[in-house]
């Protein structure tokens, strides 16, 4: 048998290959590297996999991560087999068929949520990508009749108006999509540990256990399942979906690698008892990484109910209103800009309290802490410390829910130390034999508890 191996999608289909039609690839979860790395490429390809190359193509992207086009092209060739603009493309095509496949939505919008201008752009890259148009593709999916052919029995989700490519603006999108993680999946710690921290007034789980947050385009709804996500948007701005869909993606860490985890923990009398009884632990992340770090400040020294009504108050203070019913959801978090020019004296703050949560607005609405899956976790870790009232408990947590940093240890937590029964000094020594996954370790201990 002839096998050739490629390092990405991206090098297969430069080489000519399209994706296995019974395997299905463009719908398995991603690499899990790309979650955790904090180098150049694994920056520029969680930015790729939120916004594509957005309008700056090449040299924009290249500019936000700070290096030079011909060097950012050189690395992705090196360990991608193929350049950022056509590991991009992948991307775009993988998201594309997703949407063809699952969900009803025009595929016109279908175009531009994945990142394609271009209409014809759009028919081409996916006929050469899948050998068929987006069209046969859906019909094929949803057991549709070619055009031309015999009249069929309707699908109730697809509409005869949705086959064809007419020209549309952006319109507001009510879609479902399920995401497969990773086996196996320890999807019910991820909800007990939303349902414990909660932002009163943004986001709640309701009785089924589904997850269900405002966002700036709109409402986000998520069941976690064995198998992973049913995930639920219902945005006003098409353009919205492929960046929801990748933060919830991470979010809900369904990409990450659980054997290599198990691997490096499973040795150590301390964890092995919580992951041989929550085998796959996930490290739960962020659809807002400012409302995290925010919630992280809010929460020093203070019990969960303490932290919840705090966030809860700062919404009622700053937050944005949504507009119509949405049940216990009443607001969207606030922005950076917001918080730093709040009045924040009637919320039963301390002073230094109160200072610290809005220099940390102040400085992510100013640039100088950057929160963005394509930050420099380094520096933003370092900018962050800077900030009278922040240590280092609040820079580990923030580097694993905000930044998505496998290997943060917040060593003087004090639920850790009464688990472990160590100071933190011991603790730090101890867990030099948890990297690189030092944040899964204390999401493992802390599981023990929820």
């Amino acid at each position: 048998m002839n096998v050739v191996f490629y390092p990405g999608p991206a090098a297969a289909r430069e080489a000519g290959f399209r994706p296995c039609k019974r395997c299905r690839p463009e719908l398995a979860p991603g690499h899990p590297e790309w979650d955790r790395r904090a180098d150049v490429v694994g920056r520029a390809m969680r930015l790729i996999g939120e916004a594509g190359m957005g309008g700056s193509g090449v040299p924009g992207l290249a500019a936000r991560l700070h290096v030079s086009e011909r060097h950012l092209r050189r690395l992705f060739v090196d360990e991608l087999g193929a350049g950022p603009l056509q590991v991009a493309t992948a991307r775009r095509l993988g998201l594309a068929r997703l949407l063809v496949d699952q969900t009803d939505m025009p595929l016109t919008d279908v175009a531009f949520a994945a990142g394609f201008s271009s209409i014809r752009r759009f028919n081409a890259a996916m006929v050469e990508a899948f050998g068929a148009a987006p069209r046969d593709l859906r019909a094929a999916a949803y057991h549709l009749p070619s055009p031309g052919s015999a009249p069929a029995r309707p699908c109730n989700r697809v509409q005869a108006a949705d086959l064809a490519l007419a020209s549309s603006t952006a319109a507001p999108v009510d879609i479902t999509v399920r995401l497969v993680a990773r086996q196996p999946y320890a999807h019910e710690l991820l909800t007990t540990f939303l349902r414990r921290h909660p932002v009163p007034g943004v986001e709640h789980v309701d009785d089924s256990g589904t997850w269900h947050r405002a966002v700036p385009s709109g409402l986000v709804s998520v069941a976690c399942g064995a198998a992973g996500l049913k995930v639920r948007i219902q945005a006003n701005d098409v353009g919205a979906v492929a960046s929801l869909i990748e933060r919830v993606r991470r979010m809900f860490d369904v990409d990450a690698d659980p054997e290599a985890v198990h691997e490096v923990l499973g040795v150590d009398d301390l964890l092995r008892p919580a992951l041989r009884a929550h085998p796959g632990i996930r490290l739960p992340g962020t659809l807002d990484p400012f409302a995290t770090t925010i919630g992280i400040v809010l929460g020093q020294q203070v019990s969960l109910a303490g932290a919840a009504t705090l966030m809860g108050r700062l919404v009622q203070l700053c937050g944005e209103p949504v507009g119509g019913p949405a049940g216990p959801i009443t607001h969207r978090f606030p922005t950076a800009a917001a918080v730093a020019e709040a009045d924040l004296s009637t919320m039963g703050l301390t002073g230094a309290r109160r200072r610290a949560v809005q220099a940390v607005a102040s400085a992510v609405a100013g640039g100088v802490v950057d929160l963005d899956p394509g930050a420099d976790r380094e520096q933003t870790l370092a900018a962050l410390g800077a900030l009278a009232g922040i240590g280092p408990w609040t820079t580990a947590l923030v580097a694993a829910r905000a930044l998505g940093d496998p290997d943060a240890l917040p060593a003087s937590d004090l639920i850790l130390r009464r688990l472990t029964k160590l100071d933190a000094r011991a603790l730090t020594a101890r867990a030099e034999r948890w990297r690189p996954w030092r944040s899964y370790a204390t999401f493992t201990l802390w599981s023990t508890i929820l």
